[in-house]
């Protein structure tokens, strides 16, 4: 039960962090790599999930969102409407 909750958590977590991430710009050109961390979370979490392995899938979206979060917070980036 936990396993299949994790995994509808993660799916959905990973479309809304998708969705964000194409609206997601830099304002601070110099930090780009900051937008390379959240898209290896992403792609972390996919390959979590494909093995199966649903508790770091759903970590690893997390931290995607909250590097979206932060650096938006912090005007590194902006997220278009």
């Amino acid at each position: 039960m936990i396993e299949k909750d994790l995994a509808r958590e993660t799916e959905k977590w990973l479309k809304k962090a998708a969705a964000k991430r194409k609206k997601v710009r830099l304002i601070d050109k110099s930090k780009s790599e900051m937008l390379k961390n959240i898209d290896a979370y992403v792609s972390d979490t996919k390959h979590f999930a494909k093995k199966g392995d649903m508790i770091r899938a759903f970590e690893a979206i997390v931290w995607a969102w909250a590097w979206m979060e932060i650096l938006e917070e912090l005007e590194i980036v902006k997220t278009s409407a």
